[in-house]
């Protein structure tokens, strides 16, 4: 098969959604390391969020790697305390899947849930006042360090205009109430204020129960847009 035929038969087998931007544009997967991917449900013997999550991603980042850049950012273990785990990995490259899969299988959960100063550091990374990106935040919960998600979309919308954020809810335990994050309450129905994150800047919140969902979302909202496609994408909310 001729190389130009070859490069065009791969594509065609990753479905994206009309949300996923040009692959000239660099990604940041933000990935919630954080103490709940490891609890167990009321199954003991089912797998927990974190297993499910590292088949998900060993399933799509194959597909996306080839015609995206993508850096990892990974939140909750590490950290000096519960709130202070906010890893880079690595910055944008080349074929990363064998590096964002390494990584997340290697995550042992733990810490709280800096949804807000974990993706301000991915934008950053990003150098997003400057070139556009995509982050992809992928979360099973709110704010859990008194961060602002809603303030902090607003903010990037305003300062980093060629950024969008798309989140990833992945079997949300979302709590309204929670007493240091005031902006949750506007996010119930199993919504995490997250969410905020992409209605300021243009991105797709997806709500995921399963692997194949979340390896769907994945592929969908780092994956390129190709011409000629109609996908009918699961739990997208644009509102």
């Amino acid at each position: 098969m001729r190389p130009v035929l070859a490069l065009c038969a791969a594509l065609a087998l990753v479905p994206v959604a009309a949300g996923a931007q040009d692959c000239t544009r660099d990604a940041m997967l933000v990935f919630d390391g954080s103490a709940s991917m490891a609890e167990l449900g009321y199954d003991p013997t089912a797998p927990t969020r974190i297993i499910e999550a590292r088949a998900a991603v060993a399933r799509a980042m194959p597909q996306i790697a080839p015609v995206r850049r993508v850096g990892l950012l990974v939140y909750g273990p590490g950290g000096a305390d519960s709130c202070s785990g906010i890893d880079l990995r690595f910055a944008p490259m080349p074929d990363a899947a064998e590096a964002v899969v390494a990584a997340i299988d290697g995550l042992e959960p733990r810490g709280l849930t800096p949804l807000a100063a974990s993706v301000r550091a991915a934008a950053e990374a990003l150098d997003a006042g400057r070139a556009p990106g995509i982050v992809v935040l992928v979360t099973d919960g709110n704010e859990t360090c008194g961060g602002r998600p809603c303030a902090l979309g607003a903010d990037l919308a305003a300062t980093a205009p060629g950024l969008t954020v798309h989140v990833i809810g992945f079997k949300v335990v979302a709590d309204p109430f929670a007493w240091d994050n005031p902006e949750a309450q506007s996010y119930a129905d199993g919504k995490t204020v997250a969410k905020c994150l992409a209605d300021r800047t243009g991105g797709l919140f997806v709500s995921t129960e399963t692997v194949d969902e979340l390896a769907a979302a994945l592929r969908e909202t780092l994956g390129c847009a190709l011409i000629g496609r109609t996908p009918q994408p699961l739990g997208y909310d644009h509102s």
